[in-house]
């Protein structure tokens, strides 16, 4: 639980599989994060924009090396985003539920990552205040 509260704490975050399709978690995790006050940026090679805020291709693309990457895509596009964080030296990565299937949570610990695997984000925003 150490390891959510922690996470929290830090302010620039990404979101990997984030959409503008309101009903999907990749839009609502966003936005909330965006509305806690934390500075987010989306990642997704298929959008351009979310909520006025321009998306990115890939975390390679990013104009800074966020502090938090919240993944929300599926576990086989989640193992190249591992991959991606430890080259980019991102240390720290929130795999929703959905996207922390055992494969890329075994991947993460291997490459030395700090992972958050149980628990949705949208959940712990509610009750960190």
């Amino acid at each position: 639980m150490k390891q959510v509260e922690a996470m929290l704490q830090m302010k620039n975050w990404v979101v990997v599989g984030a959409t503008d399709n309101t009903e999907k978690f990749g839009y609502k995790i966003f936005k909330a994060l965006k509305e806690a006050g934390y500075s987010v940026y989306p990642v997704n090679p298929g959008i351009t924009e979310i909520l006025g805020d321009k998306c990115y291709p890939a975390l390679k693309d990013l104009p800074v090396v966020p502090e938090v990457v919240n993944v929300v895509v599926p576990p086989k596009v989640g193992e190249q985003i591992m991959n991606n964080c430890s080259e980019l030296g991102i240390e720290n990565v929130w795999l929703q539920p959905g996207a922390n299937a055992a494969s890329v949570v075994a991947l993460a610990q291997k490459l030395g990552l700090n992972v958050v695997e149980q628990n949705c984000v949208l959940v712990e925003l509610r009750n960190h205040k």
